[in-house]
């Protein structure tokens, strides 16, 4: 069964653009305990995703991805040279995890954080939790197909 993810960029670090001109990409860099077990544990091939992008006015989702490799380790960890590096990092205990995304659709109209904010069906929704700051973080299903709809899909 398919899972829906909201996961955030800021759009001058990389951008759906850059997303779609790549043809896909591996999600590094996430350095939260949380994110990472849910891109470790959690996260499937096929699964969809929610590009976000994040400290941009206003922030919004801007289309829709999908996971097409797992968890594996995140290689900016171990990188001296990487602004993800953490030193206690190791090939035998790597501590960071990431996944590949791929492109699927560009939002038809981007749907900006004040617009869910304003609407009643998303209400619970985890993004719009007050505090809410992970990077990468489940959506349940009836919060996507509303996310989607706002964006003009389906």
């Amino acid at each position: 069964m398919v899972a829906y993810w909201l996961m955030k960029s800021e759009p001058h670090v990389y951008p759906w653009e850059q997303l779609i001109e790549d043809g896909s990409t591996h999600w590094d860099g996430v350095r939260n305990y949380q994110a990472r077990n849910t891109m470790r544990d959690d996260m499937k091939v096929g699964d969809l995703v929610l590009f976000y992008h994040s400290n941009t006015k206003p922030p919004h989702v801007a289309g829709v991805a999908q996971v097409c490799r797992e968890g594996y380790p995140d290689h900016t960890a171990q990188d001296p040279n990487s602004n993800y590096f953490d030193p206690k990092a190791t090939t035998e205990n790597p501590r960071w995890m990431m996944v590949d995304i791929q492109p699927v659709e560009a939002m038809k109209e981007i749907v900006t954080l004040p617009d869910m904010k304003a609407n009643p069906a998303l209400e619970g929704m985890p993004l719009l939790a007050k505090g809410s700051r992970l990077s990468v973080q489940s959506v349940p299903p009836e919060y996507y197909a509303e996310v989607c709809r706002m964006g003009g899909l389906h």
